[in-house]
């Protein structure tokens, strides 16, 4: 069972959800996280209607339990955590300050892509679709749109300056298993990394 959104939607994804039945469970029905999906375990007897409620109830449950776990990052955190990426790997990289953005924020518009790069403007905007994904998985996204406000292109120089940013092989690893993973599970095509749909 899994659902998404209109890529024109301004809501988030609702989260791939895998029902598992099991001989061995008699009433007892538990959730939990595993490799991106909420796995859903519950009686084999169980009928369609109450699994239905119980699939609904234990993934309100599970996204509760994260939400209250993880805190939500914010648009000032965001920019401050671009500003230092940026001192740490570009500043370095490039003998001087690199441009900073103008503003980074979180934006719920954005399905076609995990972040993208206004140069005119030196604008950020990242996908809240990333919000739950690990901060070195955000950093990558970030560091490759910062990069685009000294490169626009995906060239040489451009992977240069991206690949000072020690995980970024396998940040693109990450984004590329999570993309492919969620497209099986929705019947959709994967999503683009990010060099594939930059704005």
């Amino acid at each position: 069972m899994s659902s998404t959104t209109d890529p024109d939607d301004a809501r988030p994804l609702a989260p791939e959800v895998e029902v598992r039945r099991s001989e061995r469970r008699r009433k007892t029905v538990t959730a939990f996280r595993e490799h991106g999906r909420i796995v859903v375990l519950v009686p084999a007897s169980m009928s369609r209607r109450d699994e239905e409620h119980w699939v609904r109830e234990m993934v309100r449950r599970v996204e509760a339990r994260e939400t209250r776990r993880t805190p939500r990052r914010t648009d000032g955190s965001l920019s401050a955590r671009a500003d230092e990426l940026a001192r740490r790997w570009l500043d370095p990289a490039l003998g001087r300050t690199a441009p900073r953005p103008s503003s980074v924020t979180w934006v719920g518009n954005q399905r076609q892509r995990w972040g993208s790069c206004t140069p005119a403007n030196a604008t950020i905007r990242l996908s809240d679709r990333l919000q739950g994904f690990p901060d070195w998985v955000v950093d990558y996204v970030l560091v490759h749109e910062l990069c685009h406000l000294v490169h626009l292109h995906h060239d040489e120089a451009f992977w240069g300056l991206a690949r000072r940013y020690p995980r970024t092989e396998e940040a693109r690893g990450y984004l590329r298993g999570w993309a492919d993973a969620h497209a099986r599970g929705a019947g959709t095509n994967p999503q683009p990394l990010p060099e594939e749909g930059c704005g």
